[in-house]
């Protein structure tokens, strides 16, 4: 098969990296997502076992599309009915192409492929499948760019960030598949003790569990859940023991702790709740407590946050600098041998932290940019001048 995963542009490395540890070949990043080639098998375990993806698309075809009208042409000639049955309702999902670039509006392209693929079920003597944007089994995706449209079926389902366990409550919780593609870019694979002394909602302790154990985000998705699980060549039998081998993996023990504390106890509470549904609570530490005054379980680990900002801690400037300062001066003494990775926003004084960083990474935190900031604490580490963090 050729499968497209997608994700946010700049957590694209972190995906490569996922996908080569999975063994994946052919690997050739865009824009906004990684295509490879997999065989059926390792298309079922992605969807359980990718973190930094937002969801894995099939390529169907790839057809000329220098107006709607050859469009339509060719998507009539894809033999649908032969993926999926007439029975399920699907819908067809498109961002269009420049118009400036010869292309044509999304509108179009959604009206297109959808006409073309219902016509293309009646020619093939049956009925044409219903179209339901409320809950498809089965999307379409139709890329347009530079008069050619790749066409493609979403084996995922739901975005595969959609974990199932985190609590709502919180101001600004992180994405999951962001988190997990915090820990990739942090090096982080269990080996080592992890802490997040301000863990807010806990996702990033969370992801961190899910990692040290091996355990696949979405092996608690229910049956029929993923899309794939609608196609007419699903592999039943495959499928039972794909999900039978990716449990196996999960180990009964973690090699390292994994630790998350909050300041405000209501927090750390969500967070707890949020480890319990997912599953991987008994395997982590809960503490209430200020950045501050957190000391390091073990001589060596790694550290990550999503440092607040704004309304979290108020809306003195005065407050805030004052705070991160006093981070930076926390990881100087009391941190040396250990590794961070802190997430702050671009237009936050992230540079008060006073440490110079070995690698600043932009990032997104939806629309907020943000800069991960990779430090390693070595003994003697020196507080240094703001124009240092660049």
């Amino acid at each position: 098969m050729h499968l497209i995963a997608t994700c946010p542009e700049e957590a694209k490395p972190a995906l490569v990296l996922e996908l080569e540890a999975l063994g994946l070949t052919g690997i050739a990043p865009t824009f906004r997502a990684v295509a490879f080639e997999a065989s059926p098998a390792q298309m079922y375990e992605l969807n359980l076992k990718l973190r930094t993806a937002s969801r894995l698309l099939r390529v169907i075809k790839d057809v000329p599309a220098k107006s709607p009208e050859m469009l339509r042409s060719q998507v009539r000639r894809v033999r649908w009915h032969e993926l999926f049955d007439a029975r399920h309702g699907f819908m067809v999902e498109s961002q269009g192409d420049d118009a400036d670039t010869g292309g044509f509006a999304a509108k179009q392209v959604i009206t297109q492929v959808r006409e073309g693929l219902r016509e293309a079920f009646e020619r093939a003597g049956g009925v044409a499948p219903p179209v339901d944007r409320s809950e498809p089994k089965v999307v379409v995706v139709a890329h347009l760019r530079h008069g050619r449209c790749t066409l493609s079926l979403d084996t995922s389902g739901k975005s595969l960030h959609k974990r199932g366990y985190r609590e709502s409550g919180h101001p600004a919780p992180l994405k999951e598949t962001l988190a997990a593609a915090i820990l990739v870019m942090a090096g982080y694979d269990g080996s080592q003790t992890f802490m997040d002394p301000m863990c807010g909602s806990g996702t990033l302790a969370i992801e961190a569990a899910m990692i040290a154990i091996r355990k696949a985000p979405q092996i608690h998705r229910k049956k029929g859940e993923f899309h794939f699980e609608w196609f007419k060549d699903l592999d039943r039998p495959l499928w039972r023991s794909t999900q039978d081998r990716v449990r196996a993996e999960k180990l009964d023990a973690l090699a390292a702790p994994v630790i998350a504390a909050d300041i405000n106890p209501a927090y750390v509470a969500m967070a707890q709740k949020s480890a319990l549904d997912a599953r991987v609570e008994r395997y982590m530490t809960f503490n209430t407590g200020r950045f501050q005054d957190a000391l390091p379980p073990t001589p060596t680990g790694l550290l990550v946050t999503n440092l607040p900002y704004g309304e979290r801690i108020g809306s003195n400037e005065g407050d805030i600098v004052r705070l991160y300062e006093e981070v930076g001066d926390t990881l100087k003494q009391k941190f040396s041998g250990w590794q961070a990775a802190i997430l702050a926003a671009t237009a936050s004084p992230y540079k008060a932290i006073g440490l110079k960083p070995r690698r600043s990474i932009p990032l997104m935190n939806g629309s907020i940019p943000c800069k991960l900031l990779l430090f390693d604490l070595y003994a003697g580490s020196r507080r240094s001048g703001g124009d240092r963090l660049g």
